[in-house]
């Protein structure tokens, strides 16, 4: 398991985003050095956990929860045999393109240790946008991508240090529960009812997710 790539975006001005300067930072590109990762603060006021990536919708994106976002090279290429089309490391948005790791798969509270310093911990999977859409140019994107489920996954920084591509990726604690990145992006999407299912989890889970499980068990949310 190795990190093959690590992206970062620079703000860009497109026509499909409800960012209100009108710009985002999803069109992320590998670059070479290392780069530094850290919790980026709370969400709504801290952006990407690696220093140069630029998060511009800070209501929906970035955070504690959010601070970095990693999708498999594997689905990546899946992709690219479905829509017929060449797929660039980092133009799903993502800050790592990894190798030999099941990301969508992972469990909620997963670690992994990238290169010698960083520890991330797994806590959501990634739910499309319009702006995630607009970027890629596919008709019904949104759709496509919830139905395959392949969504790659969000952590939060445990260990903070320096990361680059070729980095080896080790999973240094796997939770004693079942909750896979895709069983919790179906519960939060189009499977409301696995949510109880979720709070094996406990504060591994995205906070947003945690809530909402918390609130539909209380038949609060029905």
């Amino acid at each position: 398991m190795k990190l093959l790539s690590v992206n970062l975006g620079r703000p860009q001005p497109v026509p499909y985003t409800d960012q209100a300067e009108g710009v985002t930072g999803i069109d992320k590109r590998p670059t070479d050095g290392p780069v530094r990762v850290a919790a980026p603060g709370p969400k709504g006021v801290g952006g990407s956990g690696l220093a140069g990536d630029a998060v511009c919708e800070l209501r929906h994106h970035g955070g504690y929860d959010q601070a970095v976002y990693a999708f498999a090279r594997e689905d990546l290429d899946d992709w690219e045999r479905e829509l017929d089309r060449s797929l660039a490391n980092g133009c799903f948005g993502e800050n790592l393109t990894t190798e030999g790791l099941d990301v969508s798969g992972a469990l909620i509270g997963e670690r992994w240790r990238i290169g010698p310093e960083v520890v991330l911990e797994v806590t959501s999977g990634r739910i499309p946008c319009r702006t995630f859409q607009g970027h890629l140019g596919e008709r019904g994107w949104v759709k496509r991508f919830t139905q395959k489920g392949a969504t790659g996954a969000y952590l939060r920084v445990i260990e903070p240090g320096e990361i680059r591509a070729g980095d080896p990726i080790e999973i240094v604690h796997r939770p004693d529960h079942a909750v896979t990145v895709a069983m919790q992006f179906r519960a939060v999407t189009t499977e409301r009812e696995l949510l109880p299912r979720l709070l094996v989890a406990g504060e591994a889970l995205h906070s947003e997710t945690l809530a909402a499980a918390r609130k539909y068990v209380a038949g609060q949310d029905r």
